[in-house]
């Protein structure tokens, strides 16, 4: 099973956008689009915005991840993710552990 740690602990390789586009699957990214617009209330979505190829990576990403705080901490800190970080955990990554906290798992079994 491939792993990908984003910045904040999610594991790309989980995310449904992210296997979508890497199997090339415009079906799946379309079925993605209409469901994340909904559940996050997001019109506009469509199978070209969804597309991702992981958070730290140079490639696509979807749209708030290219302007996720906690991503350009990281990329600025020259880090591969937060759990190499010497303030871990700070406030900004604390407060996203309270509605996903399988990212802090993910990040602490890295430290």
């Amino acid at each position: 099973m491939t792993i990908l740690i984003a910045a904040c602990g999610l594991d790309c390789a989980q995310c449904e956008a992210y296997t979508a586009t890497q199997a090339n699957d415009l079906l799946a990214l379309e079925r993605v689009a209409e469901k994340w617009s909904k559940e996050f209330n997001a019109p506009g979505l469509n199978a070209d915005n969804v597309q991702c190829d992981g958070c730290m990576t140079e490639g696509r990403k979807i749209g708030h991840c290219a302007e996720c705080k906690m991503r350009l901490c990281v990329l600025e800190r020259g880090l591969a993710n937060c759990a190499a970080c010497p303030d871990y955990a700070c406030e900004q990554l604390t407060a996203f552990f309270q509605s996903v906290p399988h990212a802090k798992a993910n990040l602490d079994a890295l430290r």
